[in-house]
Order: structure tokens, then C-alpha cells, then sequence
């Protein structure tokens, strides 16, 4: 967390062991999402009804980039144990927290274009060729059955390629292999073979 969590006690008195409770858990929100700004935690007890007992209530105020977030109970199901009123809510957060982080790395997922490549070393006798990447210039092996839509006998060094990279026995390796029309791209460096 970013900055130090504010603890608030409302018609109580501030208790340590509950601060280092709500403490505790404020620490554990950043296994869910790591980029909380401000955590504001609010324990009150508004019960002024002797026969009936203490019933604990938490308000957690969260802001993080771009969004801020509110979590509480309703007083229905407030608890007569403190510890409990902040689990409840805490937990709450997490969830939210979770969920949030799912959809951030979903949309980045989104927005990330696959890689692209010119094939700079074919062999098509063999069946296999070398991609070298747009990005950085690494070199990338592919089979032809990587190659979409049967299209292998259609490539031809300089043919712009679009690929999905994976780990293979030797190196890099493309699992597929898309081409992308006649595009040809000339004055490329060409890489020596490595299989």
C-alpha cells in the first residue's frame, strides 16, 4: 500500500488489538491489487442500547487510480464482536479488489498486439522457416503446420507474418503463424540457420 492505512474509532474507544487487526488485513488488500492510494477504515459502534448489547459496524474507504470505492454493511448485519465487523467488510474488499485486478489484466490483454515478423530464412523443402521480429530483431522458428489457413506454400522470405511466440525444445518458436497478404518487406538482415 502506497500510504499508511487511517484507522477511525467511532463511539468507542481506539483499541490497539483492533488496529492491529485492521492493520493486518489493509496489508493483505495489496495481495489482491497493489496500487491502493488511501485505505480509510471507520469502526463504530452506534448501539446506545444497553439491553441489547455492542454491534459493531466498518466502513472501508479505498482510492486507487482512477476510481474510489466504499464498503460497508447494512446495520442488520452488524456484529457484536469488533474482529468480526472488520473480517466481514475486509473481505468484501477483497473480492472487489480481485475482481477489479481480473478485468485490468483482461483489458490489457485486449490491447496487446501479437507480434509481427518478416520471414527472413525458408526451406521449404524441409517444411520449417525463421521469422525475425518487428519489435527486436530476435529470430523465431516455424513449422508449417504452425501456418494458418494450409498457407505455408504461399510464404516466401519477406512475407509480413503476424505469430503467436511459445517456448520450443531449441529456442522461440512460433504455434501459429498468420500471413498477412503479399506484403513484402525487403533489406532485411538475414539470419543464419539455426536447425
Amino acid at each position: 500500500m502506497q500510504s499508511p492505512v487511517h484507522i477511525t474509532f467511532r463511539d468507542m474507544a481506539p483499541s490497539p488489538s483492533l488496529s492491529e487487526h485492521v492493520k493486518k488485513r489493509a496489508a493483505k488488500l495489496d495481495t489482491f491489487f497493489d496500487r491502493i492510494q488511501t485505505c480509510r477504515v471507520v469502526v463504530a459502534n452506534p448501539n446506545k442500547h444497553p439491553s441489547r448489547g455492542p454491534q459493531y459496524h466498518c466502513r472501508i474507504d479505498l482510492h486507487v487510480p482512477g476510481k474510489d470505492f466504499s464498503f460497508s454493511r447494512s446495520p442488520a448485519e452488524a456484529r457484536e464482536d469488533a474482529h468480526a465487523a472488520v473480517d466481514d467488510v475486509f473481505s468484501d474488499a477483497e473480492r472487489a479488489l480481485e475482481g477489479l485486478a481480473d478485468l485490468l489484466r483482461a483489458d490489457t490483454k485486449m490491447h496487446l498486439k501479437p507480434p509481427y515478423g518478416i520471414v527472413a530464412k525458408l526451406f521449404p523443402d524441409r517444411g520449417y522457416g525463421f521469422i525475425v521480429d518487428d519489435a527486436d530483431g530476435h529470430e523465431v522458428y516455424f513449422h508449417e503446420h504452425s501456418v494458418l489457413d494450409a498457407q505455408f506454400d504461399r510464404i516466401e522470405v519477406g512475407t509480413a507474418v503476424r505469430y503467436a511466440e511459445e517456448e520450443g525444445d531449441k529456442g522461440p518458436q512460433a504455434s501459429t503463424v498468420h500471413r498477412l497478404g503479399d506484403t513484402r518487406r525487403e533489406g532485411l538482415s538475414r539470419p543464419s540457420a539455426r536447425r
